[in-house]
């Protein structure tokens, strides 16, 4: 199955923020196999094959070891339902004392390709749809990210967390935490 979005963060492309991409990936039973995530305005190409690795611009990418969860970058972003953005908020509010900082660049497929390039050292973000995360998905993985839901099953629109391993495990415990068990995905 083609999962494609051709404007992922569509209010940045209408206000000209750099903040978009066009995300293509070939999913085969709801896993990516092979992912291309395009940045236009920051003339980013990301590319992904299942155990073929990740590239931006045919450079090779490959995490490092993640720093704490106390020194971590962390990307995020909100949906637009007013409840939901509620929600997101709430926690939001708990996590920012725990980290470094918070970046929320408005289309999780950069979001996802920063956490590979190391831009960001982690991303999460709840009520995604599997076009805003597909591509992404298979770039963070195949450079060294865990991707999961609050589970540790696969992402799914109730929740999305990438990391490093370690500072995964550390981000998805929190998360726990702040949501109490659940997302609210109104």
């Amino acid at each position: 199955v083609w999962v494609i979005d051709p404007i992922d963060g569509t209010t940045n492309f209408v206000y000209d923020h750099p903040g978009w991409s066009v995300s293509v990936a070939a999913c085969v039973d709801g896993r990516p196999l092979a992912a291309a995530v395009v940045v236009p305005s920051l003339r980013r190409t990301y590319r992904a094959a299942r155990g073929g690795g990740a590239y931006e611009d045919g450079r090779r990418l490959r995490l490092d070891e993640p720093p704490q969860l106390p020194a971590a970058l962390v990307a995020t972003g909100f949906g637009y339902d007013p409840t939901r953005r509620a929600a997101q908020a709430d926690v939001l509010r708990g996590l920012l004392p725990l980290v470094r900082d918070v970046r929320r660049m408005g289309a999780a497929s950069v979001d996802l390709c920063s956490v590979a390039a190391g831009r960001v050292d982690a991303y999460y973000e709840w009520g995604l749809a599997p076009w805003d995360m597909a591509g992404g998905w298979l770039v963070a993985t195949e450079a060294g990210a865990l991707v999961t839901d609050l589970s540790g099953g696969d992402p799914s629109s109730e929740m999305v967390i990438a990391a490093a391993p370690r500072l995964h495990r550390d981000l998805r415990a929190l998360l726990e935490e702040l949501l109490g068990g659940g997302c609210t995905t109104a």
